[in-house]
């Protein structure tokens, strides 16, 4: 069994993410590698073809839609992607500085997205769902299309309010923490309200887009975050790292 999963990176845009994976396969590591743009992910799906430890999702970021450099074409393609594809991600809304302008193009998208996904049902399929100052509009989008029931939705580092958390508990939403969550008081005090089965984690690597990473910088962070969960739950993280690896392995069909 792998001993992390990271449930959310963007490994694609890591220049040496290939050697990444490969290193990290040997170390018990595993990858959601979500994708930014329906061209990242299918470039990503061929360059990571071959690590078995890595789940290339199917992505469009609200920011590409936000800056301009998404428009229909890309959501079209997305869609088109989306209906075959077993897990996806990034996708969702933004509505804050960097994306309040374009919320309704951005909503538009997931939106279409989710409708598609609803629409051509796969057994087993994951999504990550960026969700900033937009959890309730997201969740309505989930509901909406029928998307929250047919799928395993994930929500990234999650930052709304407590009843859009519950709220997205009762729609069955899991949750992947990082340690960026975990440095706010409202982070800490969700990581410790949570089901337990609800959690997983991740570490939104790399900070810096196109530059080259190195993988025990993701496992210090996986680890770190283990750790403080564990301490903020007051349970054994051994236990709860083991737990929390079952349950990421399962998601992304990993061999035990």
């Amino acid at each position: 069994m792998m001993r992390f999963v990271d449930m959310h990176c963007h490994l694609d845009l890591m220049t040496n993410g290939v050697e990444i994976a490969r290193a990290a396969h040997a170390e018990g590591i595993g990858f959601f590698c979500t994708t930014v743009t329906p061209v990242g992910a299918i470039d990503a799906r061929e360059r990571f073809s071959t690590c078995v430890n890595v789940r290339v999702g199917t992505g469009l970021h609200p920011w590409w839609i936000a800056d301009g450099t998404c428009g229909d074409a890309d959501v079209g393609l997305l869609e088109e992607l989306a209906a075959r594809a077993r897990y996806i991600g990034e996708v969702g809304l933004d509505a804050g500085k960097r994306g309040a302008e374009s919320i309704e193009a951005q909503a538009a998208a997931f939106e279409r997205t989710m409708r598609t996904v609803f629409e051509h049902p796969l057994p087993g399929r994951v999504i990550s769902i960026h969700a900033i100052r937009s959890a309730s509009r997201a969740l309505d989008i989930l509901e909406r299309t029928g998307t929250a029931r047919s799928a395993t939705c994930v929500l990234h580092w999650f930052s709304g309010t407590s009843d859009e958390l519950w709220r997205a508990v009762r729609l069955g939403c899991l949750f992947s923490i990082n340690e960026h969550m975990l440095a706010t008081k409202r982070g800490r005090e969700y990581a410790r309200i949570l089901p337990g089965d609800r959690l997983l984690l991740e570490t939104d690597a790399p900070p810096q887009l196109g530059n080259p990473y190195r993988l025990d910088a993701i496992e210090r962070s996986l680890t770190s975050t283990l750790e403080q969960l564990a301490q903020i739950r007051r349970v054994n993280a051994a236990t709860l790292g083991a737990q929390i690896a079952d349950r990421s392995t399962r998601l992304l069909d990993f061999a035990s």
